[in-house]
């Protein structure tokens, strides 16, 4: 029997509220943790079936143009230019594979061709040797030297902006870089194809099985039921693995043309090259306000950019029409498109930039109103969200500003450069965070055994977010079971298709459906009890109804099944879903060298239902180091000449190191939605990131007076500020 739920209305009394396991929230460790620190769980690229041939991927050496012939490759058994290869990666919860034909060049490093021999040294000396020709062409590849596109859909302007601005008391006006940044997941992109008669199987990095299975399916021209995608363990995502890449169609053609399976594992560098890269950004924004701090006008401008004929166009200004209120408001959108590698989601699209560069400017008009940052912030949240009046679901802003501003001291902070200790400028930022919230489509599959033993099977993946973990306290809390009592089983496209791992939505999704499941078992055990569902309670193992109490095993004579299902209903029209919360950060500026050293940082948030305590601070910890990277090391440099990327590995692309990271401290508000389906819980991921970088650019502007606009804040920005 199947459990539906359509979220039409808010469910006010969470069932979970009267759990008596009390596993749920908990800070239960990993799962699968043991399996991964001692090498046991298996990752894509470390399977080993018999027969198994080494592919390697061939990049083009142009920008954009055709490939007229690609010569032999002395020691490889086969060099593969298939019209199906794929010339980028596939789009997050696309149906459908990418643009396909490698004889069209799109940019430089594009994957062209693959090389299979028996050793992976002897198909990349093979590669390397390749002789290919070409006919290039001239394309742009600077997004400020094209004329971008604005579609329609993204702009929006309510009342006069322009006005607004002359009408003033004091006005911003400003513009912003944020370079290209990747997702540059431990684990590398990695496939291996095997076939068996017509049917495939493919292990690989996923973040999203079902869509990922329906675009492979496209791209190599088969039916999605000749399919299988194995991905137990992925090695971390960010967005680079949500839909498909070169690796997994190279494979699975190289496997159907020699018989044999193929494996196919990018270098970094070619994941560099090859995964989605998150869009440069060019923001100016306009705020207008009123002597005491009240917004009157909000702009943001946002130019982006990506390939010809790709729909992604990173959604910059995505949480700006309801993060403030003011009467007068402009949203520009606008596209180049260039021949530079394809952009698409990296962790937090849209907000991770857009929400940092505004929170650096309301820190600046805070400035220049001679007010409080805090307080600019107190006095301008919306009541409800503007321009459509509809309700927050929820909205604890101004709960996350007070309660940080509390714990951090904030009232400590001094005027900009009046703190100094030897030759280090103190400083302190604030920024608030924001991120918006969904639902997605999801199905699960319970079965509790005759022994009382549970089984939950769906396939949801696990990036290093804790999936196994939280699916497994859900359904230990909804069974009356002890955690060790559930095996959860992920990552399988045979099992039932949940939302996937993106978006920050796929706890909150998967584990309702997995709720959902349990919730049909549990009516099955109430009807094996003679009782009513209502008057059940589990725990420990034992069934209670009235003052009856008996082990579940003893009341169980055949194995039950229940399956979820989830849909997002009304309520993602009828109210705005979002998470909130603040971000603080205290940093030292040397005034010589302009060094940046982040000193601490807290972040306090507000999710709905914490799932598992030390899973949800380990993502915002993880969003917190995120932000510091994009404010003061991150990015991705592109040749002005041919757009290839110049810093595509990890000795040249600056992720933050130990050594960079301070003491961070998280807190949660205690929060319960009620808009987003029985379990009141909401996505936390990528909440970590947004206004992380924001709060170290302002804090090294109270430190030292330098406003950095053009990330990340590098010593050579910093100098020529406290020079000028």
């Amino acid at each position: 029997m199947t459990r539906h739920l359509k979220v039409d209305a808010p469910i006010p009394d969470s069932p979970l509220d009267h759990m008596a396991q009390g596993v749920l929230g908990k800070p239960v460790s990993r799962l699968e943790g043991p399996l991964k620190v001692t090498g046991r769980a298996t990752y894509a690229a470390e399977a080993r079936p018999d027969g198994l041939l080494y592919g390697v991927l061939v990049q083009a050496a142009i920008p954009a143009g055709k490939v007229l012939s690609i010569g032999d490759a002395p020691g490889a058994l086969a060099v593969i230019h298939d019209p199906r290869l794929i010339r980028y990666a596939a789009q997050g919860m696309a149906t459908e594979g990418p643009t396909a034909g490698p004889d069209q060049v799109e940019y430089m490093g594009q994957a062209i061709a693959v090389v299979v021999a028996e050793t992976f040294e002897a198909a990349q000396a093979a590669a390397q040797a390749l002789q290919i020709t070409y006919e290039a062409k001239d394309v742009p590849v600077d997004p400020e030297a094209v004329e971008p596109e604005r579609p329609e859909k993204k702009q929006s302007a309510t009342g006069d902006l322009d006005r607004a601005m002359q009408d003033a008391a004091h006005t911003l006006d400003q513009i912003w870089h944020t370079p290209s940044h990747t997702a540059a997941a431990m684990e590398p992109h990695a496939a291996i194809a095997e076939w068996s008669g017509d049917q495939l199987t493919v292990r690989a990095g996923y973040q999203m099985l079902a869509t990922s299975r329906e675009q492979l399916a496209d791209a190599l021209g088969i039916r999605p039921d000749q399919l299988r995608l194995l991905a137990p363990y992925v090695g971390g995502g960010f967005g680079s693995k949500l839909g498909i890449n070169a690796d997994s169609v190279a494979a699975a053609i190289a496997a159907h043309q020699l018989g044999r399976p193929v494996q196919v594992v990018m270098t970094r560098q070619q994941v560099f090259d090859l995964a989605h890269r998150r869009s440069e950004t060019r923001q100016r924004i306009r705020l207008a306000c009123t002597a005491d701090g009240k917004l009157t006008g909000i702009g943001h401008e946002a130019l982006v950019s990506n390939l010809p004929g790709v729909s992604f166009s990173e959604p910059v200004t995505q949480a700006t029409p309801f993060t403030y209120q003011a009467a007068h408001r402009q949203i520009v959108h606008a596209i180049a498109r260039i021949h530079r590698s394809c952009a698409g989601s990296v962790r937090a699209p849209g907000e991770a930039v857009g929400a940092t560069v505004f929170e650096c400017a309301m820190d600046e008009l805070a400035e220049t109103a001679d007010i409080d940052p805090v307080e600019l912030r107190l006095c301008n949240i919306p009541d409800t969200e503007p321009g459509t009046n509809r309700p927050f679901s929820s909205h604890k802003l101004a709960e996350a500003l007070r309660e940080g501003a509390s714990r951090f001291g904030w009232s400590d902070r001094r005027p900009t450069r009046q703190r100094l200790e030897g030759e280090w400028y103190i400083g302190m930022g604030v920024a608030s965070a924001v991120r918006v919230n969904s639902l997605i489509e999801s199905r699960a599959r319970v079965i509790l055994q005759a022994d009382g033993r549970a089984i939950v099977e769906t396939d949801m993946t696990d990036i290093g977010t804790g999936s196994y973990t939280i699916l497994g306290q859900i359904a230990a809390e909804t069974l009356g079971l002890a955690v060790d009592r559930v095996e959860v089983r992920l990552g399988d496209s045979d099992f039932p298709p949940a939302s996937g791992s993106g978006g920050s939505f796929g706890a909150a999704s998967s584990g309702t459906s997995v709720y959902l499941a349990c919730a049909e078992i549990r009516s099955q055990i109430a009807a094996l009890a003679g009782c009513d569902e209502a008057d059940l309670t589990l725990q420990n193992g034992q069934v209670r109804t009235g003052n009856v109490s008996r082990p579940l095993d003893a009341l169980l004579t055949a194995e039950l099944t229940g399956d979820g299902h989830l849909e997002p209903g009304k309520t993602e029209d009828t109210v705005r879903q979002a998470t909130w919360g603040s971000h603080w950060a205290e940093v030292a500026v040397n005034r010589w060298t302009g060094e940046v050293r982040v000193r601490r940082m807290l972040g306090v948030f507000a999710c709905g239902r914490v799932l598992n305590e030390k899973t949800a601070r380990s993502q915002c910890l993880g969003g917190m180091t995120f932000g510091l990277g994009m404010a003061l090391t991150e990015a991705m440099e592109h040749d002005p000449r041919d757009g290839h990327i110049v810093t595509r590995d990890l000795a040249e692309y600056h992720i933050p190191c130990h050594a960079d990271v301070p003491p961070l401290e998280v807190h949660f508000l205690s929060e319960s939605d009620t808009y987003v389906g029985p379990l009141h819980a909401k996505g936390l991921g990528e909440l970590g990131i947004c206004g992380a970088g924001a709060a170290i650019l302002n804090a090294i502007h109270n430190a030292c007076g330098v406003r950095v606009r053009e990330l990340p804040a590098t010593p050579d920005k910093i100098i020529a500020g406290l020079q000028d």
